[in-house]
């Protein structure tokens, strides 16, 4: 189990117990902690004449202020950086060249933080040769931060051992056109895709199509599910609810953890290129293309369709 430090609860219960007169080690031993702990911090607070947890958590907040590392910026380091941009050099150049010189200097990495964060103020994004476009976007769209990262996800959903475990996300339509968009779903172990037509990206209109989409299976052949963090998954608890389906969420800026779904996505693509309307799009548009990527024999299935190992996994569920 890795280190925490003391909260002001336990130091509250320490400041009691050492009160009663008890031990380090007896403290430890109430407080579940190693009574290296309880002696280092009793030390810390021989000067008063009696622990006193308050004072204590306020002497930890401040240690810990003092605590943080200054980094390796400096105003005399900062000014000799910012005249190589302007000369339309390159972090790694500038590093490069400093290095060869045997002058001070810092990773490539650090002088892109340092302009991004605008600490070398006289440097603009527009002198990078990428513009500041590699620095990772900022999410724009709505997002949430609870419920079950796929860091929780067993090992048998990971390794693609057993069915009915899914990847689910949404296609949208161009810039300019309707919040027509579809949700798609594929099969981990058995690489079926579906995708089901929405009239926008809301969390209403994704647990509509959830249910849809598992109304066509029978019972068991959705047993996880793993989506992005979209405000269109916010629903991701009555899902549960309703369809016994545990939902995990991928990280951040990892599309490659739901590596399934992104691909299939790019099939879809094929027959609906980006900029196309999906509330322009007939079911039996939809169907017609979702048949043919299913009926495709795949190399990662020993040359079966999905269609197929689907089919055959589906009759293990009878």
């Amino acid at each position: 189990m890795s280190y925490s430090h003391l909260s002001i609860i336990e130091r509250s219960k320490l400041e009691i117990l050492h009160q009663q007169g008890k031990s380090a080690r007896a403290i430890a031993v109430e407080l579940g902690r190693h009574h290296g702990t309880i002696s280092r911090e009793i030390r810390r607070n021989a000067q008063l004449p009696s622990y006193e947890a308050e004072s204590s958590q306020h002497a930890y907040k401040e240690r810990r202020k003092a605590s943080v590392p200054q980094g390796k910026w400096t105003e005399e380091q900062a000014k000799e950086l910012e005249e190589k941009p302007q000369a339309t050099w390159s972090p790694e150049q500038i590093v490069e060249r400093f290095r060869t010189e045997g002058k001070p200097t810092v990773c490539c990495k650090t002088i892109y933080r340092w302009i991004y964060a605008g600490r070398l103020a006289q440097v603009d994004l527009k002198v990078l040769r990428h513009k500041g476009k590699r620095q990772q976007p900022a999410e724009k769209r709505g997002k949430f931060a609870v419920g079950k990262s796929i860091s929780e996800r067993s090992k048998e959903v990971r390794s693609r051992e057993t069915f009915g475990h899914w990847e689910l996300d949404t296609v949208v339509s161009g810039r300019g056109k309707s919040k027509g968009c579809v949700a798609t779903f594929i099969e981990r172990k058995t690489r079926l895709y579906t995708a089901i037509q929405m009239p926008d990206r809301t969390a209403l209109s994704m647990e509509i199509a959830f249910g849809v989409a598992a109304s066509q299976y029978p019972a068991g052949a959705f047993r996880t599910a793993t989506t992005d963090r979209g405000k269109e998954f916010a629903c991701y608890a009555n899902l549960e609810a309703t369809h016994g389906v545990q939902i995990y969420f991928a990280d951040p800026y990892s599309s490659w953890q739901r590596g399934s779904n992104e691909n299939a996505n790019g099939l879809l693509r094929e027959f609906f290129p980006k900029g196309t309307d999906f509330a322009q799009i007939t079911d039996e548009a939809l169907e017609r293309s979702l048949d043919l990527i299913n009926h495709r024999p795949r190399k990662c299935l020993g040359w079966k369709t999905a269609h197929e190992s689907f089919t055959e996994e589906l009759s293990h569920l009878a």
